[in-house]
């Protein structure tokens, strides 16, 4: 059988793909591991927020907000942009960078929100729209609509080479070899080298590790409390269930595409920037992971054919911002692939932004 689509890579980006083409075109789904989702959506810290990415990706992510909301993926949360005295400048810009967006933001006393926040912590913006993402869910949702369409996920079926002849590839991965007319990188981690696998150029797609741990403090973290977030960038809290705290040093180290693990010297970073933060103690460090997250040089996701590979499509470099753009990027990257126009509700997002010939192969 000739599959007209097939995509590498049945984490959520390839799944939501997967999902708006397989009811218009017969698709097969790759999966290297033994089930889908496994490195970094299956890590993710699961929040959608508008200004998460920067004004690059917010029109994806705002695009995103209905379809997750009306699937029930979403629950109310609202996150706190926070900073010093000296953080005054990056405040306004940041305030600024979202002036004529739809993202609502309000200047507010963080320690209204915040119980034992220390004093140097004065400057705040509330983000109330900010949510909880249900990932799993979401990506066991999209993997059931392929299958309802009609379409096929094989796992443990890694691409090891892809080579088009007469308009089809043949397609080896580690389990058998498939045939389809178009072939499409969603490998996230993988997707350079799998673009090499395929004959492509390498566009420069560098995985980086993000750590996450658990913590239980005390006092216990009120599930009232918003998502809070560094203003610089040096670390972010949200609260769980139970008076648990998932909390993040906002690393991004770079690594090759591997099973990410933690590194304790990141976890003891998180926890001294948190104590820095507020007057509470940790009272344990339950658990601690690691993900990844994949982006291309100028930190924008890739949606495209490759201009010097016919027949080869990127869905790539989505960073730490897939799953909350997963409804938006796969209906971008749907009407490209299948050449239509985008549906309604995407008028913001210019689809060309986000192509792989800006990065100028020949």
């Amino acid at each position: 059988m000739i599959h007209d689509i097939a995509i590498v890579g049945a984490g959520i980006a390839g799944a939501s793909l997967a999902a708006a083409v397989a009811p218009h075109a017969r698709v097969l789904l790759l999966e290297a591991e033994d089930q889908a989702g496994y490195h970094a959506t299956g890590r993710s810290a699961a929040f959608w927020s508008e200004t998460y990415g920067g004004p690059g990706i917010q029109p994806l992510t705002s695009a995103s907000e209905a379809p997750l909301r009306d699937g029930g993926f979403l629950e109310p949360l609202g996150s706190l942009h926070i900073g010093r005295a000296r953080d005054a400048a990056r405040i306004d810009a940041f305030l600024s960078a979202f002036a004529g967006t739809s993202v609502p933001l309000s200047r507010v006393d963080p320690a209204e929100h915040i119980p034992g926040l220390r004093p140097e912590w004065s400057l705040g913006v509330f983000e109330p729209s900010c949510a909880y993402i249900d990932v799993a869910a979401l990506h066991a949702h999209y993997l059931t609509e392929v299958r309802r369409a009609g379409g096929t996920i094989a796992t443990r079926a890694g691409l090891r080479t892809a080579e088009r002849a007469g308009g089809v590839w043949t397609i080896a991965t580690e389990s058998q070899d498939f045939s389809a007319t178009l072939l499409v990188n969603a490998a996230g981690a993988w997707a350079d080298p799998v673009a090499v696998r395929a004959g492509a150029a390498p566009l420069g797609i560098q995985p980086y590790r993000r750590t996450i741990a658990q913590i239980r403090t005390d006092p216990p973290a009120s599930t009232a409390m918003p998502h809070v977030a560094d203003i610089s960038g040096n670390f972010y809290f949200k609260p769980e269930s139970g008076g648990r705290l998932w909390l993040s040093p906002h690393d991004e180290t770079p690594v090759d595409a591997c099973d990410a693990a933690p590194e304790e010297l990141d976890v003891a970073i998180a926890i001294d920037r948190f104590e820095g933060v507020v007057d509470w103690r940790v009272a344990a460090v339950e658990r601690s992971w690691a993900g990844l997250r994949s982006f291309a040089p100028d930190r924008l996701p890739v949606y495209g054919f490759d201009p010097a590979v016919p027949g080869f499509f990127w869905c790539a470099g989505q960073g730490g911002f897939g799953i909350q753009t997963a409804p938006a990027g796969a209906a971008v990257a749907a009407s490209l692939l299948l050449e239509r126009p985008l549906p309604a509700g995407h008028e913001r997002i210019d689809p060309q932004r986000y192509g792989p010939a800006r990065f100028g192969q020949d």
